[in-house]
C-alpha cells in the first residue's frame, strides 16, 4: 500500500514539472489523504500544500483553498502549529479572488481565526487580533458581528484583559456552533485551556512588612498558586491533561525611584495543584509621592507547548520613609599632645546619612588630666542636615602622661521626633 502511495506521489510531482496542474492537483490531494490516514502528517501537509499551489494555478481558487486548509490541519495533527498558521495565511492570499462574496465572507472569516487560534496557542495574540481587524472591512459588517467565531475570537480577548470565568462560559455553550473540523477543534480547544488557565490562576502579592525606610531592601512575595487548574485535566470538555504550569519570564514595572536587586531565576516549573513563593528583591533609592510596583507581565507554558502571557495588573504602594538620621562623630589633634603644653583638638559632627538631626545636644567629656584652656564643652545646635557638618576646637594641656579616653554624647531628634543618642569613646594617649 505504501509503494502505491509513493507511485502516485512520484506520478503527481511528474504532472506537475509538466505543468498538468489539473490532474497533479487532483492526485496530490488524493496522496495527501492517504498518507494522513497513514499518521504521516509531514507528507500530508506537502502534498496537500502542492495540491493547492497546482489549483491556484488553473485559477481553482476555492479547491486551492480547501487544500489550504487541509494543509493547515495536517500540520495541526502533528502540533506544528506555527507551520499551519503558514498555510492559512497563504489561503488568505487567494480569497479576495473567489467570485461568490458568500464564499469570501466565510472563507476570510474561518481562515483568519484560525490564525489567530495558532498564534494565541503560541503567546502571540495581539499579532492574530491584527489580521482579523484587518480582514473585518473585507467582509459584510452584519455577516462579521454575527458569526461565531468572531464571538470566540471577542471572548478570548476578554478573557486575557478581565481574567473571568463568564468568558470561559460563554465559549463553551457556544462552541458546537463553531463548525470546525476535528484537528480545528483541537486547537480552539487548547486556546480555551489557556484561556481557563487565565481565568482561573490565583496570583497573590505579599511584602515582609509594612514600612521600608528608603535604604532598605524590599522583600516583595509573589505567590502563584495552580490548584484551580485541576479542572482542565477533570473536566472531559477540555480533552487536555495539563501535567505543569513554566514560568518563563518575569517582568516587574517600578516607579523611578525603584530598582529590582533580584528576581526568581526562570524558568520556574510548578505541579498542577501545588503553588509556589517567588521573591522579589526591590532597592529603594529616594522617597516620591507616587511609589509603585507593577503591573507584573509573566510569560509562561502549559506542558512546554501551549504559551500564554499574564499580567497581573495590580499596582503596590510600598509605604517609604526616610531612615533615622545617624551621626559621624571624630576627633583630630591639629598639634601632637605634650605635657604642660597646650594644643588644639578639632571635634567633627558629620550627618551622612539622609534623614535630618534637630535639636542636636553635644557634650564632650575629659579625663581630669587634661585641663580645658578654651573651647566649649557642649553644643546646642537646631539641625544638621543630611550632608551638613559642624566642627569646633578646643584648647587642652595634658598634665600627666597616660592613655586616657575621651567621650562625645550626642543626642537629637529625627524628623519624627523621636530621641536618638549615640555615644562615642575614643583612645587618647598622651606620652612623655
Amino acid at each position: 500500500m505504501v509503494k502505491d502511495i509513493e507511485k502516485q506521489h512520484l506520478k503527481a510531482e511528474k504532472l506537475s514539472k509538466a505543468l498538468q496542474n489539473k490532474r497533479a492537483a487532483k492526485i496530490f490531494g488524493s496522496v495527501g489523504d492517504s498518507y494522513l490516514k497513514l499518521g504521516n502528517f509531514d507528507l500530508a501537509g506537502d502534498c496537500y500544500f502542492n495540491a493547492a499551489s497546482c489549483s491556484i494555478k488553473e485559477e481553482k481558487f476555492l479547491i486551492g483553498i480547501e487544500f489550504y486548509r487541509k494543509a493547515g490541519n495536517a500540520s495541526l495533527f502533528n502540533d506544528q502549529i506555527l507551520e499551519a498558521n503558514r498555510f492559512y495565511r497563504e489561503a488568505i492570499k487567494h480569497i479576495s479572488k473567489l467570485r461568490s462574496a458568500s464564499y469570501r465572507n466565510q472563507n476570510f472569516l474561518l481562515f483568519s481565526s484560525l490564525s489567530y487560534l495558532c498564534l494565541f496557542i503560541k503567546g502571540e495574540q495581539k499579532e492574530g487580533l491584527k489580521l482579523v481587524k484587518k480582514i473585518k472591512k473585507w467582509v459584510d459588517d452584519t455577516y462579521f458581528k454575527e458569526n461565531p467565531l468572531i464571538r470566540l475570537i471577542s471572548n478570548l480577548t476578554m478573557v486575557t484583559k478581565e481574567k473571568s470565568e463568564k468568558y470561559v462560559e460563554r465559549i463553551k455553550k457556544d462552541f458546537d456552533n463553531l463548525k470546525l473540523r476535528e484537528a480545528e477543534i483541537s486547537l480552539a480547544k487548547q486556546a480555551l485551556v489557556i484561556a481557563k488557565t487565565i481565568s482561573s490562576l490565583i496570583t497573590e502579592l505579599k511584602f515582609d512588612k509594612n514600612v521600608y525606610t528608603t535604604n532598605e531592601i524590599i522583600n516583595l512575595a509573589l505567590i502563584i498558586d495552580s490548584k484551580p487548574l485541576l479542572e482542565i485535566s477533570n473536566q472531559k470538555f477540555y480533552n487536555y491533561k495539563l501535567n505543569e504550569l513554566k514560568i518563563t519570564k518575569i517582568r516587574v514595572t517600578l516607579s523611578e525611584n525603584l530598582t529590582l536587586q533580584k528576581k526568581p531565576e526562570v524558568p520556574q516549573i510548578i505541579v498542577i495543584g501545588k503553588s509556589k513563593r517567588l521573591p522579589l528583591l526591590i532597592k529603594s533609592h529616594f522617597q516620591m509621592e507616587n511609589s509603585k510596583i507593577g503591573p507584573i507581565l509573566l510569560s509562561g507554558e502549559l506542558n512546554s507547548n501551549l504559551i500564554f502571557k499574564y499580567e497581573i495588573s495590580q499596582q503596590l504602594k510600598p509605604n517609604l520613609i526616610s531612615p533615622p538620621p545617624s551621626l559621624d562623630i571624630s576627633i583630630k589633634n591639629l598639634r601632637p599632645p605634650l605635657i604642660g603644653q597646650t594644643f588644639p583638638l578639632e571635634i567633627l559632627i558629620e550627618n551622612k546619612s539622609e534623614g535630618d538631626a534637630f535639636n542636636l545636644n553635644i557634650e564632650v567629656a575629659f579625663p581630669e588630666q587634661i585641663k580645658i584652656m578654651r573651647g566649649t564643652l557642649k553644643k546646642l545646635i537646631y539641625s544638621l542636615k543630611s550632608n551638613e557638618n559642624i566642627n569646633w576646637e578646643i584648647n587642652l594641656k595634658p598634665t600627666e602622661a597616660g592613655d586616657y579616653i575621651v567621650k562625645i554624647t550626642c543626642k537629637f531628634n529625627d524628623p519624627d521626633q523621636n530621641s536618638i543618642e549615640e555615644v562615642k569613646e575614643f583612645p587618647f594617649p598622651i606620652k612623655l
